[in-house]
C-alpha cells in the first residue's frame, strides 16, 4: 500500500481521510489498497470516487462524509478504544502482510499483544466439556510460553481459548463494532481482555451489529493474526473450517485436534486431518512446529491444576438439563469437571445423570467418568 505503509503514524487528517474511504460503500481492503495506489492518498482517492461510481454505473453516488467519519473517531475514543492504521507501529504485524490487510482496525486493550508471537484457537460454539478443557488448557500453557492466544469470543471453544491465555495475553476478534461484543454472555470476558494487558480488535465500524455474513471476514483476520491455527470440535458447516482454509491459504501451519467419528462436532477437524492438517493431541504437537519458526527452543509440557468447584445451586431444571447434555460427548468425562463446568450443584448433576443412564444416552466408566451414547 502507497500510502502510510512504513511511514509512521497517520496525521489526524489522513486517519480521517483513511476512515471515510473505506467506510464508503464498495470499498472494501483490496479497493482500498487499489485506490490509494491510483491516486497517491486516501484525499485524492475520495475525490476522484464520485466519478468512478458514475462510470461504472452505479445508480447511487455516496461517499461516506466527513461528518459521519468524525463522529465515529468520536465515539471510538469516548468508548476507549482507537483505531490503528496498516502503516502504523501498533499494527499486528503478521496481520500487516498479509493479502489485503484491513486499512484500520479499532482496537481497545494493549497493542503490546500484537508483537507477541501469536496462535489462535478456534472451534464448535456447543462444544463438549472435553473440547473447552483441551482449549482452555491449550491457551493456557502456549500462554506460559510467550504465546499471544486469538480467537473469535464466541461460546465454546473461543470463550475457552481466551479464558485460558487471559493472564498472559489473548486477542479477541469481533464480527460488528468494537462496541457490540457477541454473543451479549460473553461481554464479561469482553470487559477482562483489556484489563489484563490483552486487546479487542474488529475491523468493522463503531455500532455495527454483525451479520452472519460479517463472520467470515472476522475469521480471516483471526487466520492472519497468526503463525498457525487449531482447530478444535468443528462440524463439517462450521465456520472455524473457513478459518483453516483461510488460514492454509495464507501459509500458516493449520493444527487439529481428532475427535470421535461419533461425535458431528468432531466431523470438522477429522476431515481437516485427512485432508493434511497436523495432528495435534497436545502442546507439544503445536511448539514443536512453530518454535522454529521463531528461532526458539521447543520447551518442555506444562500441566494445569483444577478450578475449584462450584457452590450449590437451586434444583435443576430443563435449562440445567440442556447444559450437562451439551457438555457431554462421546469422550469419557469426570463427573466433578461437569460440575465444575455446568456450576450446578453435585446433587442436580448426579440427578441428571441418573435420569439420563435410565433412558439408556449415557454410558459410565471407570473413574467416575461417563459419556454421551450415539447411535451407530
Amino acid at each position: 500500500m502507497a500510502a502510510g505503509a512504513g511511514a509512521g503514524r497517520l496525521s489526524d487528517r489522513q486517519r480521517l481521510a483513511w476512515l471515510r474511504l473505506i467506510r464508503t460503500d464498495n470499498v472494501g481492503p483490496a479497493t482500498f489498497r487499489d485506490l490509494i495506489n491510483r491516486f497517491g492518498s486516501a484525499e485524492r482517492a475520495l475525490e476522484a470516487l464520485p466519478e468512478l461510481m458514475r462510470s461504472g454505473g452505479a445508480r447511487r453516488v455516496a461517499v461516506c462524509t466527513a461528518e459521519a467519519a468524525e463522529a465515529e473517531m468520536e465515539a471510538t475514543a469516548a468508548h476507549g478504544a482507537r483505531m490503528i492504521a496498516v502503516g502504523e507501529p501498533d499494527y499486528p504485524p503478521l496481520l500487516r502482510v498479509m493479502e489485503h490487510p484491513a486499512p484500520l482496525i479499532t482496537v481497545i486493550g494493549v497493542a503490546a499483544v500484537f508483537a507477541l508471537p501469536t496462535l489462535a484457537i478456534v472451534g464448535a460454539r456447543n462444544a463438549s466439556l472435553a473440547g473447552i478443557k483441551l482449549a482452555r488448557s491449550f491457551a493456557a500453557a502456549l500462554g506460559r510460553q510467550g504465546y499471544a492466544v486469538a480467537s473469535g469470543m464466541a461460546r465454546g471453544i473461543d470463550a475457552a481459548a481466551h479464558e485460558g491465555a487471559l493472564s498472559t495475553g489473548t486477542i479477541a476478534v469481533l464480527a460488528g463494532g468494537i462496541d457490540k461484543p457477541y454473543p451479549p454472555e460473553n461481554h464479561g470476558l469482553y470487559e477482562e481482555i483489556p484489563r489484563h494487558g490483552g486487546a479487542v480488535m474488529t475491523e468493522m465500524p463503531f455500532g455495527w451489529e454483525p451479520r452472519s455474513r460479517d463472520f467470515p471476514r472476522r475469521n480471516r483476520l483471526i487466520a492472519g493474526l497468526a503463525h498457525g491455527l487449531v482447530v478444535v470440535e468443528a462440524a463439517r458447516r462450521s465456520g472455524s473450517l473457513i478459518s483453516a482454509r483461510l488460514a492454509g491459504e495464507m501459509g500458516r501451519l493449520v493444527f487439529a485436534v481428532p475427535g470421535s467419528p461419533f461425535d458431528p462436532r468432531a466431523a470438522g477437524t477429522n476431515g481437516l486431518l485427512k485432508d493434511g492438517a497436523l495432528l495435534v493431541t497436545e502442546v507439544d504437537d503445536i511448539l514443536a512446529q512453530v518454535a522454529p519458526l521463531l528461532g526458539r527452543a521447543v520447551p518442555p509440557a506444562d500441566t494445569l491444576d483444577e478450578p475449584p468447584d462450584f457452590a450449590a445451586t437451586p434444583p435443576p431444571g430443563d435449562a440445567d438439563r440442556a447444559r450437562v447434555i451439551e457438555a457431554l460427548g462421546p469422550t469419557p468425562t469426570g463427573v466433578d469437571d461437569i460440575i465444575r463446568h455446568t456450576g450446578l450443584h453435585a446433587a442436580q448433576v448426579f440427578m441428571i445423570l441418573l435420569e439420563l443412564d435410565l433412558a439408556g444416552r449415557i454410558e459410565r466408566h471407570p473413574g467416575n467418568r461417563v459419556s454421551m451414547l450415539y447411535e451407530a
